[in-house]
């Protein structure tokens, strides 16, 4: 339904005589007549004490009422957002406010379920008994209100908890192209919390997904026990922009629960690329003028005051944090585009996903140079760090090398070496899908690896030899597995152990290669 602009004149003479009528009252304050309706969108004429985000009644053809929240606040007009039935309404309607803005249901009783954006279930397991609401847009915590990040969020994956760690509290964008393996990042990241028992709250906010990605999604988090500690806040392309728009906002509020509460909660955002379009979608329905107050110029304004809310609190508040992970698809790698730029802006950080590292099998597809924690190793356990100082330099420089080795035949022992260590690095670094790694194997991995005593190990037996050197440690050394996952330092001799025990494994691959060779 295309709506043009309208005047008082040019409306029905029905809805001309209920708003003079309406003016001759005293509750016009408080009540309002539907002008025009549409697309999701609904103009009311009164209403003149309405509020940013307040909740409207309308009455519906069929004797219920359907609800809105005000978006658009003119002098004598209020442009409201639906979110029900627009079929349901008629222009003539009467629409009254609430006196209260949009809320959602939170607390501890919405964990282990699938909802949607106004906190109702849609996973076909009966009603959600919550005794609490809270306002879905909130101000962010001032800076008096917060604590640095220092304590650690692991995601279980080597390459990201190594080199570009993040810290509970933290805003890491997670950013690239379609299928680059983003949102496998982010379900890694929600297993390893339920592996490690952190205690950590999840919320997986899906924005204009396909319902059968969400319900995959789900299943699997069932299957590895992460369910009992999750909340999905889930809306399909198929619903209206109102609530694509509110998705995060409420996601939010339900976080804020548990960060208020002295707990910790971790809340993916997948993704804003699609929220920006739900609130361009609005606002050009809502005739708002483009620039400032609308899509573009407002898009930094949208994710900022959505993101300021992850936070770190202070002793004196409790000491709770809201972790964001938010997604954004870039169009052919363009990490400079309007959206992408915004976002980096706000966070604390990126982790880029490249596609050609992707398709060459390099998974997760991480880009060392692009990829940045603005937090850094403040947020990264003393054992991780001690082994990682040197590895993103390292990898950055194969990278190089092996681009500049392509043109070369004669190299000098040196670069020669730096390419082996190199090749050996980023194949320690694959790791698959659905298994992230606690703190033990990613310390006794990475010091194997830059201390290069897999340099000799052939390429091929590279993951075999990892496999192997873990296994013997646990069985060998359990107490040195449970210190390391504590996350301290291990003693000198605990090294020592370590690194004699990776030699073994090693000159076991590294014989295998020289029978193979005097076979041939």
């Amino acid at each position: 339904m295309v709506m043009k602009d309208i005047s008082i004149t040019d409306l029905s003479a029905d809805i001309r005589t209920a708003i003079a009528e309406l003016k001759k009252r005293p509750e016009i304050e408080q009540t309002g007549i539907v002008t025009r309706v549409g697309d999701g969108v609904v103009w009311i004429y009164g209403l003149t004490t309405c509020g940013y985000n307040e909740m409207i009644e309308i009455d519906a053809t069929d004797g219920s009422s359907v609800t809105a929240f005000a978006f658009n606040l003119s002098e004598d007009e209020i442009g409201g957002v639906l979110l029900g039935e627009d079929t349901l309404i008629k222009a003539g309607a009467k629409a009254k406010l609430t006196g209260k803005v949009l809320e959602v249901p939170v607390g501890p009783e919405l964990v282990g379920r699938v909802v949607d954006p106004m906190g109702n279930p849609i996973d076909g397991k009966g009603a959600i008994k919550t005794t609490m609401t809270s306002a879905v847009e909130k101000i962010a915590p001032g800076v008096l209100s917060r604590k640095s990040v220092h304590e650690p969020l692991m995601t279980g994956i080597t390459a990201i908890d190594a080199m570009v760690p993040i810290g509970r509290g933290q805003r890491e964008l997670i950013i690239g192209d379609r299928q680059t393996g983003k949102t496998a990042i982010a379900i890694d990241t929600m297993i390893n919390q339920h592996q490690q028992n952190t205690g950590v709250v999840n919320i997986y906010v899906a924005i204009g997904q396909k319902m059968s990605k969400v319900a995959r999604l789900v299943e699997r988090l069932k299957r590895e026990g992460v369910m009992d500690q999750t909340i999905v806040v889930a809306t399909s392309a198929a619903d209206p922009a109102s609530l694509q728009y509110l998705a995060p906002y409420a996601a939010t509020a339900m976080g804020e629960y548990f960060r208020d509460n002295k707990q910790h909660a971790l809340i993916i955002y997948d993704d804003l690329s699609k929220h920006a379009a739900a609130y361009r979608q609005m606002s050009l329905l809502l005739r708002r003028p483009p620039g400032r107050e609308a899509y573009p110029g407002d898009v930094f304004y949208l994710h900022s005051r959505l993101l300021e809310r992850s936070a770190k609190l202070s002793d004196d508040l409790g000491a709770g944090s809201l972790t964001a992970l938010p997604i954004i698809e870039t169009q052919a790698g363009d990490i400079s585009a309007y959206i992408p730029t915004n976002v980096i802006s706000i966070t604390d950080g990126q982790i880029f996903m490249e596609t050609n590292l992707f398709y060459q099998g390099i998974r997760p597809a991480v880009s060392v140079g692009l990829s940045v924690s603005r937090v850094g190793g403040s947020a990264q356990t003393k054992a991780v760090k001690s082994v990682a100082k040197s590895l993103r330099i390292d990898l950055a420089q194969f990278r190089e090398l092996a681009a500049f080795s392509q043109f070369s035949t004669d190299l000098d022992p040196e670069t020669k070496q730096s390419i082996e260590r190199g090749q050996r690095l980023t194949e320690l670094l694959k790791q698959p899908q659905y298994s992230p790694y606690g703190v033990w194997q990613m310390f006794t991995m990475l010091l194997a690896a830059t201390e290069g005593i897999f340099d000799k190990v052939p390429l091929d037996k590279i993951k075999t030899a990892e496999a192997a050197l873990l296994r013997d440690l646990k069985h060998d050394h359990p107490k040195i597995v449970e210190g390391l996952n504590t996350g301290a330092e291990p003693a000198d001799e605990d090294k020592t152990k370590i690194l004699n025990l990776a030699k073994s494994v090693a000159k076991a691959y590294e014989h295998i290669a020289e029978v193979k060779k005097e076979a041939k």
